[in-house]
């Protein structure tokens, strides 16, 4: 391991906004994330497959009445976040390292306010589907965690992943789609999100790549 990616792994064991195993709260969190970590109960906004943050960061930064988590099982990536969002004296941010397919560990029934997945993995292999955030496992794994009437939002820059996406949502008797684009920089909804990107949305963006995006919630 290289010193550098040492240093940051120390550093989060330091950062009070990393939640990660060795740390009392990573067993504790599960219904306490306002109580415990951000002791201000406001909605809690969740964005899974977070990278180094930027996004989490970037609407915790415009939204300072919501709380905000982002997911990632990169140390090294969370580490970015973490430290730019201490820096700035954000306190309505954390960061959970863990695996995706636990999150029902970390959140209680009904927790999450709003869901962020932003730029996974398309996995475009048959084989892989349920390794897909929006696969009907996951969806499975999220509907509990949401508020009633809790949004959903999907941006990617794979259209097989996005028609994926698309198609089962209308398959879904208890999925509601609210909207949905194949160009969101030509769609109404660009201006929703204040111009934050991800690094990944930024180089996809940069390529000519549409960046498509859906929203939704469970019935």
């Amino acid at each position: 391991m290289g010193r550098r990616k040492l240093q940051r792994f120390q550093e989060n064991e330091q950062n009070r906004n990393v939640i990660q195993s060795g740390k009392e709260l990573f067993e504790q969190i599960k219904g306490q994330w306002n109580k415990v970590q951000f002791e201000q109960d406001n909605d809690l906004v969740v964005e899974l497959a977070c990278g180094r943050g930027e996004f989490t960061v970037g609407l915790a930064r415009e939204y300072p009445e919501q709380n905000f988590i982002g997911v990632d099982i990169k140390g090294s990536r969370i580490w970015k976040g973490s430290t730019i969002a201490l820096s700035e004296g954000l306190k309505n941010v954390a960061f959970l390292r863990t695996q995706i397919e636990l999150l029902d560990r970390f959140f209680e029934v009904g927790e999450i306010d709003e869901l962020w997945i932003t730029f996974p993995d398309p996995f475009p292999r048959d084989g892989d589907e349920k390794r897909r955030l929006t696969s009907p496992r996951f969806l499975d794994l999220y509907q509990p965690l949401m508020k009633a009437g809790g949004i959903i939002h999907f941006k990617t820059d794979n259209s097989g992943l996005y028609a994926y996406t698309l198609e089962l949502l209308n398959e879904r008797p208890n999925c509601e789609l609210l909207a949905y684009t194949d160009d969101f920089y030509a769609s109404t909804w660009r201006e929703d999100h204040h111009g934050i990107q991800t690094r990944y949305e930024k180089m996809f963006s940069e390529k000519g790549e549409k960046i498509k995006y859906l929203k939704f919630r469970f019935c």
